[in-house]
């Protein structure tokens, strides 16, 4: 059995982490307004080293025209973001009337259902004159303004990335940890970009057949909701549903909508992405769901995106250190052994001479 002393080692390094994980969550809230954007250009730039190692080692490229041209593509993918973003944003604000008025029909036909039989809905006539006043304008009005502030934010990662890019050596070699970091981390984020690319075309294409209105929209939102893993792809099926009842009559029409989208998000995510993705991040189902909701509270919707690579990072880092390696297996979804101390040998009496 472990010695006392022995546990009270461990119960003050557990005590230790605890404590270090409390300060640094405190430090990293009040310092948002920086870090979320430096933490995001580290991802970022992620995705664009590799553009940079290319041109310069395998196309020759110089490395100064090599880092413009890589920031040059890194630009157009964050201006074409925030473009999409945007114009989905105005869309939506011009639809809001439409659509109050479209709940509004569809409440009405509802309460017109009592007096086929000769019986009056209580309430229906506040019901309807509460839909027809709803602040959806101003509801809208105040998640465009989230969005707006995440798209200026974006001239922050800009110059972030700019520094991390021109401040590395593609020639370096790294080792260790960092090395470990460097290749799991690019190797996911990389290939979690192109799946939700994929994904959000896909989805964007297939609902403008339908002819949903906003599938602009719904696709920028697949594409975004895909790097929260589990509950991303879920939102993303079930956000066109309220929208599709209220502009398509058909029951078949709101069925497709719905299910071949999450069909295609279905397949994608636990037939090919698995396929493509390889060695995973080795993190459990269940420390993905409590990083996204710890890093939702303390970065909110930018902190559910970072989630799982930070948590990667983390786990990382904790099973290089003898100390800590049983917080990376737990992290991991593995019960760490408790080693035991080996018992003390009992010591036997003397054997006892003859006569």
């Amino acid at each position: 059995m472990p010695t006392l002393q022995t546990e009270q080692s461990r119960l003050i390094t557990i005590s230790l982490v605890v404590l270090t994980a409390i300060a640094l969550a405190a430090a990293l809230a009040a310092t948002r307004t920086v870090m979320v954007p430096f933490v995001l250009a580290i991802f970022i730039s992620y995705l664009v080293l590799p553009l940079v190692d290319y041109l310069q080692l395998r196309l020759r490229f110089p490395r100064a025209l090599a880092i413009i041209v890589a920031l040059l593509a890194a630009l157009g993918l964050l201006t074409l973001l925030g473009l999409l973003i945007t114009e989905s944003t105005r869309e939506l604000l011009a639809s809001v009337p439409i659509y109050r008025d479209r709940l509004a029909g569809a409440a009405e036909k509802i309460l017109a259902i009592p007096e086929r039989f000769g019986l009056t809905a209580p309430g229906g006539e506040p019901l309807l004159e509460g839909i027809r006043q709803l602040p959806l304008f101003s509801l809208v009005r105040s998640t465009a303004g989230t969005v707006v502030d995440l798209v200026t934010t974006g001239v922050l990662v800009a110059i972030f990335v700019m520094y991390l890019v021109i401040g590395r050596r593609p020639t370096e070699q790294l080792g260790g940890v960092y090395a470990e970091i460097n290749s799991k981390i690019q190797r996911y984020l990389v290939t979690k970009f192109a799946i939700s690319a994929t994904t959000g075309l896909l989805v964007g294409t297939i609902l403008w057949l339908f002819g949903l209105d906003l599938a602009l929209m719904f696709g920028v939102m697949a594409f975004l909701l895909n790097f929260i893993p589990s509950i991303g792809s879920v939102i993303a099926t079930l956000l066109p549903i309220p929208f599709a009842m209220l502009q398509f009559d058909s029951t078949w029409a709101i069925v497709g909508v719905v299910a071949i989208p999450g069909l295609v998000q279905m397949t994608i995510g636990n037939v090919i992405e698995p396929v493509v993705m390889g060695e995973r991040l080795d993190l459990h189902p269940i420390t993905v769901l409590l990083s996204l909701i710890f890093w939702g509270l303390l970065w909110g919707i930018v902190g559910m995106f970072l989630a799982v690579p930070i948590t990667a990072v983390i786990r990382i880092v904790l099973g290089r250190i003898e100390t800590t390696r049983p917080f990376a297996e737990l992290l991991a979804g593995r019960l760490p052994a408790i080693a035991e101390e080996p018992a003390a040998p009992t010591e036997r009496p003397p054997p006892q001479s003859a006569g």
